[in-house]
């Protein structure tokens, strides 16, 4: 089964992050790469723009044109920073996997099972 991962973080506390801190961060997330490339569970993954570099477009009705503004789709503090899709066993195993995301700076994460999806193989 795939599950998407979103892993959250508040972009102030991303920018305030020092040198030591950033490379740390890198450090678990590469060697969670490799982890998961090693077992084939990793399918792809992105770390994200900071919010304020985003756009959120919305249904205005069927015949209206739709409405564009900046920022992201909400008005929160933690703000979607990366995520990996996965292909694992068990809810259980994805959950394992997006433990090992948390720290100081992704402090919350979103197991999310995919019930469609193109460019990754078989569902």
């Amino acid at each position: 089964m795939k599950y998407l991962v979103l892993m959250y973080a508040d972009p102030a506390a991303t920018e305030a992050m020092t040198a030591a801190e950033r490379a740390e961060v890198f450090r678990r997330h590469e060697a969670l790469h490799q982890d998961l490339e090693g077992t084939g569970e990793m399918l792809n993954g992105a770390g994200l723009a900071f919010p304020r570099d985003t756009r959120t477009i919305r249904w205005q009705g069927e015949g209206a044109a739709p409405t564009t503004t900046d920022g992201p789709l909400t008005d929160t503090t933690d703000h979607v920073t990366a995520y990996y899709v996965i292909d694992c066993a068990t809810p259980e195993r994805a959950q394992e996997i997006a433990a090992r995301v948390l720290d100081f700076h992704v402090v919350a994460v979103e197991v999310r099972p995919v019930h469609d999806s193109f460019g990754m193989g078989e569902t």
